[in-house]
């Protein structure tokens, strides 16, 4: 029996208030079993708060638990509905935060829906008053929940066999700024950024169907744009439609819209909500097009690492919802992202199994049983000069997008896209050829730059431009032999 725990059914069960170590929701003995989804939870206590109390707390009203005693409990097979908090460990240099480990019987959730998910784990727990604070760090989704989702509708793999680009990162751009354009300017940018040679252009999160431009001049004009620059260029490319809107049919309407004009992708942002999300993915896999994520809104509770939801499972989520591309970070861009932390979010993107690696905030094994994989988008304040960082610290499977970095050129837009296409296609070279892209990267651009007239201005312009600030969301472990 567990320390503190009342087991005699008549005790159990009489009307009052208990704690939730003894109602059953702390059992420190616990097995997980391969079918429960795992949460690691960073929680701050109230003080007197004894953080198991804590741990309990969290997993009996991220369950089946209330204030107070329910005699109705038995009317369940509540051993099976309440979670169990098994573990308990102090946050390294975090004084008064700790790791609590929580178990979900499956049968607590609906097959498919990451709203219903939610809706247990980030529920009403944090706003628990026995909690100063609560953040879910990681998730553990078992295979029997994973193949219950459908995945991205095109995934990485075919999207590349649809562009026919291999062997490189993907580019990308802005359009700026993002508010006030009319539609035939809009298309311009579009026009000048793809047969520049980049691979895509995109809407932002703010651009829906505003009076300045209405959402279907801005498809018919960016659609126009992106079919010429693939008739100059030989080129398959191709232009994110934001179909954000208030409502799913209005929503629905734009996709068809875009799809009639001949897009194949299209873009929602996070603030939709779980229920749009995985209804537009279901879309896309049925016209065959690809979706892409903005992850608008979500440094509202991803940013701080005592209160909220990190990223990673924000990532786990989007993946499992039906995302094909999904910002992730730059780390070395104007955005919030410690490096490895940030290589996490792309290992959950990319990985067919992720593998525990706690330097990159990752603190389960977990088998993605096929899931097609997520192309991640590196965006924010990113600019040729940092070529060598972005390949060296993602590889190839990511879209690299820069925005003020081609809008903002001296020389225009197009030679903009010239400079980021010749810098990638540079530093790609160079990587096959066996060269340390990490240190030489700078002398690298700048002597590609000696017959790129596009590239030298951009490297004269921007070449010492960094963010260096702390990040604010790096992981907490302690180091043992075997990282070594």
């Amino acid at each position: 029996m567990v320390e503190g725990q009342i087991t005699d059914a008549k005790k159990r069960y009489r009307a009052g208030v208990l704690k939730y170590r003894q109602m059953g929701y702390w059992m420190p003995d616990y097995q997980p079993k391969d079918t429960d989804i795992l949460c690691l939870f960073r929680i701050t206590p109230q003080e007197g708060v004894e953080p198991e109390e804590a741990a309990a707390a969290v997993a009996g009203e991220s369950s089946t638990a209330t204030w107070t005693v329910v005699w109705t409990d038995r009317l369940t097979a509540c051993d099976s509905y309440r979670a169990k908090a098994w573990r308990v460990d102090p946050v390294p240099n975090n004084p008064g935060q700790y790791f609590a480990w929580v178990a979900y019987d499956l049968i607590l959730f609906e097959e498919g829906s990451i709203a219903n998910m939610t809706a247990s784990l980030i529920g009403n727990v944090f706003s628990f008053k026995p909690l100063k604070a609560c953040r879910l760090e990681d998730i553990r989704i078992p295979v029997a929940y994973v193949k219950t989702f459908k995945g991205p509708p095109t995934g990485l793999i075919v999207e590349r066999e649809r562009l026919d680009k291999f062997g490189r990162p993907l580019l990308g751009a802005t359009t700026k700024p993002k508010l006030g354009l009319s539609g035939r300017n809009y298309g311009r940018v579009i026009y000048e950024g793809l047969k520049g040679g980049l691979d895509f252009m995109k809407d932002d999160e703010n651009i829906n169907s505003q009076p300045f431009m209405h959402w279907r001049d801005r498809f018919l004009y960016v659609m126009d744009a992106v079919n010429k620059a693939q008739a100059a260029t030989g080129e398959v490319k191709g232009s994110y439609l934001n179909v954000t809107a208030a409502t799913m049919e209005q929503m629905y309407e734009r996709a068809a819209f875009a799809r009639e004009l001949g897009s194949v992708v299209l873009m929602v942002d996070l603030v939709i909500g779980w229920t749009a999300i995985q209804s537009m993915a279901e879309w896309c896999r049925r016209h065959d097009m690809v979706m892409h994520m903005h992850r608008a809104g979500h440094g509202t509770y991803t940013r701080q690492k005592n209160h909220g939801v990190s990223f990673r499972v924000i990532a786990k989520w989007l993946r499992l919802a039906g995302c094909d591309h999904m910002h992730a970070g730059t780390a070395v861009g104007k955005l919030e992202g410690d490096p490895l932390t940030v290589q996490g979010y792309y290992n959950v993107c990319r990985d067919s199994y992720t593998l525990t690696d706690l330097p990159r905030g990752l603190h389960f094994d977990m088998d993605w049983a096929d899931t097609k994989k997520v192309m991640p988008v590196a965006s924010g304040g990113i600019h040729a000069g940092q070529m060598h960082q972005l390949l060296e610290l993602f590889g190839d499977d990511v879209i690299l997008q820069f925005g003020g970095g081609t809008i903002g050129h001296p020389q225009g837009i197009q030679a903009g896209a010239v400079a980021n296409r010749v810098a990638l296609e540079t530093m790609v070279k160079a990587r096959n050829e066996g060269r340390d892209i990490l240190q030489e990267g700078p002398d690298i651009l700048q002597r590609a730059a000696q017959w790129c007239g596009p590239l030298r201005a951009a490297l004269d312009t921007w070449g010492d431009i960094s963010f260096n600030y702390t990040p604010t969301d790096s992981s907490d472990y302690v180091a043992t032999p075997a990282m070594a």
